[in-house]
């Protein structure tokens, strides 16, 4: 491992500060609003939801990425997704950057825009310029105003989810430092997910975003928790260059350690946005091994992992294995079910359920021991070559469904 992780979020690296408060969107009247700013222009790159209806905002982003040579601030609400909401939901996106590039004095088209909370609605536009006003003056460098940011952004979320990490590139520190938010709605080809990921790596704007779609590949696509896919899925990524370091222009050693490092951020972040499912009670995390080809292990990977009998099954402890063969035997990829090992492991231990497609004759005692854990993973091994996959789920709850039978009120 080349990088060192660090306490921190979007502000650790250098030159990024944030702002959070509390603009009244959301009808609890906690904080709601995020702005993380660099002091000077960055490379931007991102990744965006793969669902037809697109919000306002991935819109507006999506041709800053595509089409603007730089950016330099991000304004995130929570409460209203301003998805659905036509012209008059994208001019607010332009009313927004426009609020926000007066108080920052910096062009309106590096502003990026981000929202997530209930689809339909129209922004208070009103309150959300006055929320932009009044963080402009409050952004700070310090880590509690990452923390701070990371809360605001949360719908039902019940923890904020940030992380950041160091790494050496050219004999300098480079930081990269990231938050996201997302509970529910969320599968694979991004999730009902924001991400923000800052850097003070000096890299060039292709190969920032070469890394970052990259990355996603193997984590957030690789996330599930309902089977719903997003109209708000967004992640960017924005490099500033201020550590120093000389300017990463092809794919070499330089670049490869800021993938890893981007891709642990990318990582640890999609875990915990599975370990934070509405509702849920464990992480489920499903390790399809010995597989023909990687697109086989991402295929039964994610078969598995978005079960609802499965995910049922890991709520209530029960080590119902033969619901995992069944949503490998349905998804499309082949293999021989007569072959299939599989083992569950959690910090209570590893235990080895089925052989060759038949039960050990486990024990049940210790299988739901195992399974009662937080983080409880599922290891399929179907002896075919040596790819493999990693997916990331919850456990289904009578809780999940409570949430979201209830969640515009």
């Amino acid at each position: 491992m080349s990088y060192k992780i660090i306490d921190g979020g979007v502000t650790s690296p250098k030159g990024f500060s944030a702002a959070s408060t509390a603009a009244g969107i959301k009808k609890e009247g906690r904080t709601d609003m995020a702005l993380v700013y660099s002091e000077v222009p960055c490379v931007a790159a991102g990744t965006f939801t793969t669902n037809v209806v697109k919000a306002a905002p991935v819109k507006w982003d999506q041709d800053i990425v595509y089409n603007k040579l730089t950016a330099q601030a991000v304004v995130c609400n929570s409460g209203i997704a301003n998805a659905c909401t036509g012209t008059e939901g994208y001019g607010y996106c332009a009313e927004t950057a426009k609020v926000t590039a007066k108080a920052l004095n910096i062009s309106e088209e590096s502003v990026l825009v981000a929202s997530t909370g209930v689809i339909g609605q129209q922004l208070p536009m009103e309150r959300l310029a006055a929320g932009v006003e009044a963080m402009a003056p409050l952004l700070k460098d310090t880590t509690e105003a990452g923390t701070e940011a990371a809360k605001a952004i949360m719908t039902t979320d019940t923890k904020k989810k940030e992380v950041a990490v160091e790494v050496e590139i050219g004999q300098k520190t480079v930081t990269i430092g990231g938050m996201c938010k997302g509970s529910g709605m969320i599968h694979p080809n991004m999730c009902t997910m924001l991400g923000f990921v800052m850097t003070d790596a000096a890299i060039s704007r292709k190969l920032l975003q070469k890394a970052l779609s990259a990355s996603i590949e193997d984590t957030f696509n690789m996330v599930s928790i309902d089977g719903d896919t997003s109209t708000n899925d967004t992640v960017l990524l924005l490099a500033n260059g201020m550590a120093g370091n000389p300017e990463i222009t092809e794919e070499n050693e330089d670049y490869q350690a800021f993938y890893e490092a981007l891709n642990y951020i990318n990582t640890c972040l999609a875990r915990k946005i599975a370990g934070d499912g509405e509702g849920c009670t464990a992480l489920f995390e499903v390790k399809v091994i010995g597989a023909e080809s990687k697109e086989q292990a991402v295929i039964l990977s994610k078969s598995i992992v978005t079960s609802s009998l499965t995910k049922a099954a890991i709520y209530g402890h029960d080590a119902n294995w033969g619901r995992i063969l069944c949503a490998m035997g349905y998804s499309g990829a082949q293999f021989d079910p007569d072959k299939v090992d599989l083992y569950f492991e959690s910090a209570a231990g590893k235990l080895k359920i089925i052989e060759n497609g038949v039960s050990t004759g486990y024990s049940e005692e210790v299988a739901t021991k195992i399974l009662s854990e937080p983080e409880v993973t599922a290891i399929a091994d179907v002896k075919m070559g040596d790819a493999q996959a990693t997916a990331w789920g919850c456990d289904l709850t009578h809780e999940y469904v409570s949430i979201n039978a209830d969640y515009r009120s």
